[in-house]
């Protein structure tokens, strides 16, 4: 693996905890605790919206940016709630997975196959 990748997927966990910090601050300072069910249904019901959304754009219909955008940000907050109330580390779960990704595809890659 180059060393830019290792590099990056630095950058992008510090970035993430950064944000994930963020986020817990102000859900604990503003908003009553929850149990992690309720974010996960949460999570899932904002992920659905999103999904609803591309489902109507795929048969035809005109949505506009504002709307993916709005429903993105809900499954990110929802992701970060979610996290924080079970006590995962996005920035660490990610670089995990992405090495985790980045030797399968390399493998596959040697193979002469595509990941």
């Amino acid at each position: 693996m180059h060393n830019k990748f290792y590099e990056l997927i630095e950058i992008i966990s510090d970035k993430i905890d950064n944000i994930q910090n963020g986020f817990d601050a102000y859900q604990n300072e503003c908003f009553d605790k929850r149990l992690p069910e309720f974010f996960c249904l949460e999570l899932n019901g904002e992920a659905g919206e999103l999904a609803n959304l591309e489902k109507k754009s795929w048969k035809g219909k005109v949505i506009n940016k504002e709307q993916f955008e709005d429903e993105a940000a809900d499954v990110l907050i929802a992701l970060m709630n979610y996290s924080n109330s079970k006590g995962i580390n996005l920035g660490e779960s990610v670089k995990r997975k992405l090495l985790r990704i980045e030797q399968n595809r390399i493998l596959l890659e040697s193979k002469g196959e595509r990941f």
